[in-house]
C-alpha cells in the first residue's frame, strides 16, 4: 500500500503553472490589454540561444562544404567556384528562413520573444561577439582555396577571399537582421 503525502493548505491553494502557449505566448502575469514587462534574462538568454545556434550551424555547413567540394567536384578552382556560390547560396537561404521562423517560435516556460530595443540590441550583439568567431575557419579554408594553383604565398583566385567576405556580410547582418525583425511585434 502506497502511502498518500498530504498537501499542506497553502500548497492546495497555490494555482498551477500555465505554458506560454496556452497563454497566447503571453508570459505568465500579463493579460491581453496589458504592456508586457521588458525581457526577462531567461528571455535573452533563449534569444541568444537561438541566434548563435542559427549562426554557427551556418558557418560550420559552410565550412563543411568547402572542405567536401573538391573531394565531389574534382575539378579545377575556376571551374568549382560556381558550385561553391550555388551552395552558400542555398545554405543563406535555409538559414534565413530557419532565423525567420525560430524568431517566431513560443518557448513553453519563457513565452514569445517580442521586438523591442532590448531584443534587437540583445540579437546583434550575439551575432557578433558570441557567432561570429565561428566564421574564422571558414576563412582558413577560403584562404587556402584562393592560394590553388598559384605561385607559392600568391593569392591568385580573390574570389575566394570575396566569397568569405560576402558570407561574413550575411552571417554577421542579414541573418540577424531576419531574425530580429521577424520578432513578434509588441504591439
Amino acid at each position: 500500500m502506497v502511502d498518500q503525502l498530504s498537501l499542506s493548505e497553502g500548497e492546495q491553494r497555490r494555482p498551477q503553472p500555465t505554458l506560454a502557449h496556452e497563454r497566447g505566448g503571453r508570459p505568465e502575469g500579463v493579460s491581453v490589454g496589458e504592456r508586457p514587462p521588458l525581457p526577462r534574462h531567461k528571455t535573452l538568454a533563449l534569444l541568444v540561444g537561438r541566434i548563435t545556434t542559427i549562426k554557427l550551424a551556418y558557418w560550420a555547413a559552410l565550412t563543411l562544404i568547402e572542405l567536401a567540394l573538391p573531394r565531389f567536384v574534382d575539378r579545377p578552382f575556376e571551374e568549382r567556384f560556381p558550385f561553391s556560390i550555388a551552395l552558400a547560396a542555398v545554405t543563406t537561404l535555409v538559414a534565413l528562413v530557419w532565423a525567420r521562423s525560430q524568431a517566431r517560435v513560443i518557448d513553453r516556460r519563457a513565452g514569445g520573444i517580442e521586438r523591442g530595443f532590448a531584443t534587437v540590441a540583445t540579437t546583434f550583439a550575439a551575432a557578433s561577439v558570441v557567432a561570429s568567431p565561428g566564421s574564422l575557419p571558414l576563412l582558413l579554408v577560403e584562404r587556402a582555396r584562393s592560394l590553388e594553383g598559384c605561385a607559392p604565398g600568391i593569392s591568385c583566385h580573390l574570389e575566394a577571399i570575396l566569397l568569405w567576405v560576402a558570407l561574413f556580410a550575411v552571417g554577421f547582418v542579414l541573418i540577424p537582421a531576419v531574425f530580429a525583425f521577424s520578432l513578434r511585434s509588441a504591439h
